[in-house]
């Protein structure tokens, strides 16, 4: 049974590896060059960097007998929220991730809900989060715990393909 917790100090590299494992698959296929793989390759070197996160925001993990199975970053009301434009009343979410060894066994949803009772006791009034299309499982994911498309927030990465937001009103 895995336990939500707040990541270790010891496990930041261990949780950047769930996180590189998680979204390998979303990369452009061997071999593409331009604008697409360039941007790629600069947000798999971010979201490796979870160390350049902790100053604003909670890393949260989900744990099995000592293994990070799955994490999220969790933004408070009132952080930097990484410059995604989402307004200062609002936490935001970022880089949820469960291991490929670990899909399907309800831990984004366990990890998202823990987001969303922080988001709450800190009075939030609604989180925001951005994912994309071709991640389909986590959109169905987010839509069937309320989450709605907020498109104000969109951004795009080329003229092929656009960061989706989204929201939750507490």
């Amino acid at each position: 049974m895995a336990v939500i917790r707040d990541a270790l100090p010891e496990e930041l590299d261990q949780t950047a590896d769930v996180i590189s494992a998680a979204y390998a698959q979303y990369g452009p296929p061997d071999g593409t060059v331009g604008a697409l793989a360039d941007a790629f390759e600069e947000y798999r070197r971010e979201q490796r960097d979870v160390r350049s996160r902790l100053a604003d925001s909670q890393l949260i993990v989900a744990e099995d007998a000592g293994r990070v199975l799955g994490t999220v970053t969790f933004y408070p009301p009132g952080s930097d929220k990484k410059a995604e434009g989402w307004p200062p009343d609002w936490a935001a979410i970022r880089l949820l991730a469960v291991h490929p060894d670990a899909r399907g066994s309800g831990l984004g949803r366990l990890l998202t809900e823990e987001c969303l009772r922080r988001a709450r006791a800190l009075g939030a009034s609604m989180v925001g989060l951005h994912t994309a299309v071709i991640m389909s499982v986590a959109r169905a994911m987010y839509e069937r715990m309320g989450f709605t498309r907020f498109p104000e927030n969109d951004f795009p990465i080329t003229d092929d393909f656009v960061v989706m937001a989204y929201s939750l009103e507490l």
